[in-house]
């Protein structure tokens, strides 16, 4: 295990502790993940919960690549 994702933590708070989850939210169509003035101000209080509904993409399968990252998840 690489450690643990705690869902209620912000995304910029798991992005920059951990760049792969960044990527992976990228690759599932988290597209303003990569501009750095959304990153650095709405990733600041956004979870990935959250993230997720505004999003319309399915929390268990962000939860399945988490894992397949090699962490845990804490909810």
């Amino acid at each position: 295990m690489k450690g643990t994702i705690d869902l209620s933590q912000s995304v910029h708070a798991i992005c920059v502790k951990h760049p792969e989850i960044k990527r992976m939210m990228l690759n599932l169509g988290f597209s303003d993940l990569g501009n750095p003035g959304m990153f650095n101000t709405a990733g600041r209080f956004m979870t990935i919960p959250k993230g997720a509904k505004m999003k319309n993409i399915d929390l268990e399968l962000i939860k399945q690549n988490i894992r397949d990252l090699g962490f845990e998840i804490k909810e």
